[in-house]
């Protein structure tokens, strides 16, 4: 099912990527407007978007191999112990996801 997904999730995470660079002309006469508002609204956002890929493609690749190697040799201590974790790091991503959406209405206010 995870290999399926991310058959969907790696292209939509590419297009809201290259669309959010694109979006963020509107909001950027030049890159040194990033250190004055709503910039700096958008920098934080953008450095928030790289971690939360920086998390994605982690979980999946260090824990996903490991909670699939657990599971096939039935080591239940380790996969309850790697699931713990992992239900945790999922746990940040969503937050960071949020706080990126709250950070993007934000930008909709004016100052």
């Amino acid at each position: 099912m995870a290999k399926a997904f991310g058959k969907i999730v790696n292209p939509t995470l590419g297009i809201i990527v290259l669309t959010g660079i694109y979006n963020s002309s509107w909001y950027l006469a030049s890159w040194q407007d990033l250190f004055k508002y709503p910039g700096t609204i958008l920098l934080t956002k953008i450095i928030l978007v790289i971690i939360l890929l920086i998390f994605i493609y982690v979980h999946n690749l260090y824990f996903g191999k490991r909670i699939i190697t657990y599971a096939r040799e039935r080591n239940l201590e380790a996969l309850k112990r790697i699931r713990r974790i992992s239900r945790k790091i999922s746990a940040a991503n969503l937050i960071l996801m949020l706080t990126i959406l709250l950070l993007a209405v934000l930008m909709q206010m004016p100052p």
